[in-house]
């Protein structure tokens, strides 16, 4: 589908605050950061939205465990998140932090009213096992040998009054959803293992908790003070918040109501929630559902899930000071990518920041830029050159292949497409030697043998600077700092090329780096 002249939301989903950002966050980020940038290079309106979960009761006891009050936590570690779109060069157009944005407490009480109009709210007396991690009821079947299968902790047992909202009756408008493919969910396994838990039958699931377990914290349910809107509901309305319902109609239709996609990508760990409560209360409530639903896998380290809770989250801030922002893009993106679980560690990290980035783009921008600013313009290159034709052809498809891949939401098959590009540009280069060419140039006595050789060493070097070119324009969405950098150099072809990523080890360590313990779980 064409994007032009389209308006599209992308989301991640909002983080608990119980602790500052780590890299599996960072990964969810950048999954959406890529959707949105391509989308909007290929002239679609976005609105690419973010923030921050902070309404839980996890936030909470995190800070009683730090001696803190709620509030100063919560805003302290919802200012890391804000901040971390700089620095990994995410292009949020709203970001909502659940418990200061004035316009959120709004979207939560017209989701929860919209519901109770439609007669899928009561309130009722319940028992049930709760796991604080995952903020959710879990039935005795669903744990795993008595702990929470996502947090591996037994969960409390819990006596209370709660508003309940009736899922159950929303069972065959999801399936009918899913099968028609009207909620669409990448990547198919994920969605047929939701299809398979919609079909054992949906159950009524608490959408409120009493005030005082919630420590006063939270949103009051409209005309219950003793009662504050569960935290999933209140996380789930953030995305009405972000495109502005309900006190802007105008955004709220040009980027919800009539947008060509609504995306949201999510982690694996909490897809029921958006695929099933999600998209049963937008149709109690009358609003559209969302069009897909990108179902991410876990970062790992040595094998376990990186997360808050167990401690051996990465800080990102360590990896972008030892590798750059854009190695870590390329990392996340390429190597872990959008649907399987993979390891980060910085032998791996490193491997492939010299093989991939310094080696094979970094060599090829340099030593072609080197041979084009000694020897002259060569945009115009004269000439035919049957290896360079093809790398020009190869190059110049390189537009069409990303676009699929993005479409498809696989932005590490469209990254292996462009090294395959930069990979064909190197043997280019060292299959027709344009330093050869140059120095015969520079040793020939005969006009035409002079002529001849420098027809030859601007064919060969315009070829390879077309596809740097393609290149450069092909990591836009993906490392975009690279791609600005190629474009600045070849728009400069008189300047110094850029060295766009320098050897580890053969020049001084980028300011504020840190040694490679930065990455093992156990420094921290």
């Amino acid at each position: 589908m064409s994007t032009a002249q389209k308006s599209i939301f992308v989301s991640t989903a909002i983080p608990y605050v119980n602790a500052p950002p780590h890299l599996g966050f960072v990964l969810e980020v950048l999954l959406a950061d890529v959707f949105a940038r391509h989308a909007r290079s290929r002239g679609a309106d976005v609105c690419f939205a973010s923030g921050t979960d902070d309404n839980s009761l996890k936030n909470v006891r995190a800070a009683e465990a730090a001696g803190l009050p709620a509030r100063a936590f919560v805003d302290s570690n919802a200012a890391h998140y804000r901040a971390l779109a700089p620095q990994i060069h995410a292009s949020f157009d709203a970001f909502v932090s659940t418990s200061t944005d004035p316009r959120h407490a709004l979207a939560v009480r017209a989701l929860w009213e919209a519901c109770a109009r439609a007669g899928d709210l009561e309130k009722r007396t319940y028992r049930g096992l709760y796991c604080l991690g995952c903020e959710a009821f879990y039935e005795p079947a669903d744990l795993a040998n008595g702990v929470c299968p996502e947090h591996g902790v037994a969960p409390e047992i819990v006596d209370e009054d709660n508003w309940f909202f009736k899922l159950s009756r929303y069972q065959a408008p999801i399936a009918e959803a899913l099968a028609s493919g009207r909620l669409h969910i990448h990547p198919p396994e994920r969605a047929r293992e939701i299809e398979r838990f919609v079909a054992t039958g949906l159950h009524d699931v608490s959408v409120s908790r009493p005030r005082a377990r919630a420590r006063g914290w939270g949103i009051e349910v409209p005309g219950d003070p003793g009662q504050v809107v569960y935290v999933w509901l209140d996380a789930l309305a953030y995305y009405l918040t972000a495109v502005g319902h309900p006190e802007d109609p105008v955004s709220y239709r040009r980027f919800w109501a009539d947008a060509a996609r609504r995306v949201q990508v999510v982690g694996k760990g909490i897809a029921r929630f958006h695929a099933v409560l999600w998209p049963a209360l937008l149709l109690a409530a009358g609003l559209p559902l969302p069009t897909d639903l990108w179902v991410h896998g876990y970062l790992t380290v040595n094998g376990q899930k990186i997360g808050k809770s167990a401690g051996n989250g990465v800080d990102p801030a360590a990896v972008i000071a030892r590798y750059g922002v854009d190695a870590l893009r390329y990392f996340l993106l390429r190597y872990v990518g959008p649907t399987q679980d993979a390891d980060i560690d910085d032998e791996r990290l490193a491997r492939v920041y010299t093989s991939d980035l310094a080696d094979a783009l970094g060599n090829l921008v340099a030593r072609t830029l080197t041979l084009v600013r000694r020897n002259g313009d060569c945009w115009n290159g004269e000439g035919i050159d049957p290896s360079g034709e093809a790398l020009t052809a190869r190059a110049r498809a390189l537009e069409g292949t990303v676009d699929a891949c993005v479409a498809r939401l696989a932005p590490d098959d469209a990254l292996r497409a462009i090294w395959a590009v930069v990979a064909a540009a190197n043997k280019h280069i060292s299959d027709t030697a344009p330093w050869a060419v140059a120095k015969a140039r520079d040793a020939a006595s005969v006009p035409a043998e002079v002529g001849r050789h420098a027809a030859q060493l601007r064919a060969i070097l315009h070829h390879a600077v077309v596809a740097i070119d393609a290149i450069g324009r092909a990591l836009t969405p993906f490392l975009p700092s690279t791609a600005a950098a190629i474009a600045s150099a070849l728009a400069n072809p008189a300047a110094a090329p850029p060295i766009l990523f320098p050897k580890r080890g053969t020049v001084p360590d980028r300011p504020g780096s840190v040694p490679d313990r930065s990455l093992d779980a156990n420094a921290r």
